[in-house]
């Protein structure tokens, strides 16, 4: 036996009630104006000042006139346990050629964790800490860990997504940027 026409409507504007509320009741914290986008390879790098492990505020654009590895990690990450003795390794090796900035994701970490995991890894280069997340929205973070290459003028040449990097990986980045290291 068939239904009556208007029932077998009913899924149907449903299904169409169900879209218009929720396309009237979304919400957007900021006015599209507003909203930051994602940086992206060839542009600038976003500015931002955040506190090191030792108190002192670093502001990326200080660091412009030298390379920048920037790294967002967290210390539960696998990918990023896995990367750190390599970025360790070609600190130690490079360092006085480039700044390799750490930051870490703090609002999703502890800082217990963060200062265990700094001592089983004997790591020596700045650590900052994005205690709010705000730097790690502000560059559109979706995953850990991620690198961000930005050359001495500051501008972003790559966006590695995910991990673990390899020495051999980090080094022909940096050799992108420096030319042939010693």
């Amino acid at each position: 036996m068939m239904q009556p026409a208007h029932h077998r409507l009913i899924p149907f504007f449903t299904l169409l009630l169900g879209l218009i509320w929720i396309i009237v009741s979304r919400v957007d914290t900021l006015p599209p104006s507003a909203k930051p986008e994602a940086p992206q390879k060839g542009f600038p790098a976003p500015d931002f000042t955040l506190e090191s492990r030792e108190g002192q505020l670093i502001q990326l654009s200080d660091l412009r006139g030298r390379p920048v590895l920037l790294n967002f990690w967290a210390s539960w990450c696998p990918p990023c346990r896995a990367e750190m003795p390599a970025m360790q390794s070609i600190y130690e090796k490079y360092g006085d050629y480039f700044v390799l900035l750490a930051i870490n994701v703090t609002n999703q970490d502890t800082p217990s964790n963060v200062e265990a995991f700094i001592r089983e890894y004997n790591l020596t280069f700045p650590i900052l800490f994005d205690w709010d997340g705000a730097v790690a929205r502000r560059y559109g973070l979706i995953s850990l860990p991620t690198t961000y290459v930005i050359d001495a003028e500051g501008t972003i040449r790559e966006i590695l997504v995910g991990g673990p990097l390899t020495e051999a990986s980090l080094l022909a980045r940096l050799e992108t940027l420096l030319g042939d290291l010693p």
